[in-house]
């Protein structure tokens, strides 16, 4: 098997509409969560991050949703635009659309919502976003809670291995709500706050919004300043519970230890870890359970959630890119609000921003029905 990388992307979020902004917001400390008052999305004010119309200023050529697309094809069309724009990608029969989300136009059921609810369908989102673009092959849908932007980055790297595809456009979002903000107030998850991953006091998960969109592929002539490979992937599933994890994060260590076996690489050879650290109690505890069974107490870690939120299908996604700019900048980017340890195990979160040589770094996700995704990238050359 050849060689396959990340490459050419973009992120639309509250902290931006391009992953450079994204991403200077990030180092500058910046978070994109506030306290949301929008009786449409949730009967009670949440703390929260929601792109607002001002984040598509530049992408001009993109419709409005009120007329052909949802809310959510019209942010992912401008992702693509941007990636497709910037790497000056052919779309031939050797190009693969991969698709991550984890509940994509739910939206649409609300009754006030001007699309029908066949809008709904997944499969009817990638006709929508294939036939916009002209893509020859049909999306693949990748829905599997919130791994599924990390899933669909390890997956793009299996078609390429296998000869599929020579490159993949591999883009991922996902909205707030009603029905997602409902269902985690079923559970008591939501945080009254800003969110702390990790952290003694966290008290719960925000949930945010942001769309993100990366270039896949095996061609060494396509390679932005950013770019990373992509060494090993791995994906497992504990079956734990219906959202519950598992109390000795078996998924996650199983995981990590075949992305590892796949990268032919060891422990020490992990720089940092971009975790997937939703301040939810179980979720993080969890998380520290495996990184103690795997031997990482000692490894730099964050959780991106305090600047985002946490992004359902998008967020691993979303880390992924952050990643890949942070081993571009020799930076470790804090886990913004953290403070103090709050789970059992000693984990290394990092508590602020600091510049350091890079060239590895681990990203992992977890989410609903015991999935957990994991993969390692590593620098390709000297920026």
């Amino acid at each position: 098997m050849g060689k396959v990388y990340l490459s050419y992307n973009n992120i639309i979020s509250p902290l931006g509409s391009d992953s450079v902004s994204v991403v200077d917001a990030v180092q500058q400390g910046r978070s994109g969560l506030k306290r949301i008052n929008d009786p449409r999305l949730s009967p009670n004010p949440f703390y929260g991050s929601r792109i607002s119309s001002e984040e598509l200023k530049d992408h001009k050529s993109i419709p409005s949703p009120s007329k052909s697309y949802t809310r959510l094809e019209t942010l992912m069309i401008a992702a693509i635009d941007s990636v497709l724009k910037a790497s000056n990608l052919e779309l031939t029969d050797r190009v693969g659309l991969f698709i991550a989300t984890t509940k994509g136009n739910i939206d649409v059921l609300d009754k006030a919502h001007p699309f029908s609810e066949d809008r709904a369908y997944l499969n009817t989102l990638g006709k929508v976003i294939q036939h916009h673009f002209k893509f020859t092959n049909e999306a693949l849908l990748v829905s599997n809670a919130c791994v599924s932007g990390l899933l669909a980055v390890v997956m793009a790297k299996r078609y390429i291995d296998l000869g599929v595809y020579d490159h993949v456009i591999v883009t991922g979002g996902d909205v707030l709500s009603k029905f997602v903000l409902s269902g985690f107030s079923a559970f008591q998850a939501m945080s009254h706050e800003q969110c702390k991953p990790y952290d003694l006091n966290r008290s719960g998960i925000n949930i945010g919004e942001a769309i993100a969109s990366l270039l896949v592929t095996k061609d060494t002539q396509l390679l932005s300043d950013d770019a990373v490979q992509i060494l090993g992937g791995s994906s497992c599933n504990d079956a734990n519970h219906i959202s519950g994890p598992s109390r000795t994060g078996e998924g996650l260590y199983r995981s990590v230890q075949s992305a590892m076996k796949e990268a032919k690489i060891h422990t020490e050879a992990i720089d940092y870890i971009a975790a997937h650290g939703t301040a939810t109690l179980f979720n993080d505890e969890m998380e520290s359970v495996a990184f103690d069974r795997l031997g990482m107490n000692l490894i730099p870690l964050n959780s991106l959630k305090g600047y985002f939120g946490h992004t359902m299908g998008a967020s691993g996604l979303v880390e992924t890119i952050v990643g890949m700019h942070s081993l571009h900048r020799n930076t470790l980017f804090a886990s913004l609000g953290f403070e103090a340890i709050g789970v059992s195990k000693p984990i290394h979160v990092i508590p602020e921003t600091k510049q350091v040589p890079l060239t590895t770094f681990l990203k992992t996700s977890s989410g609903f029905g015991g999935c957990n995704t994991a993969a390692i990238f590593q620098k390709i050359k000297e920026n």
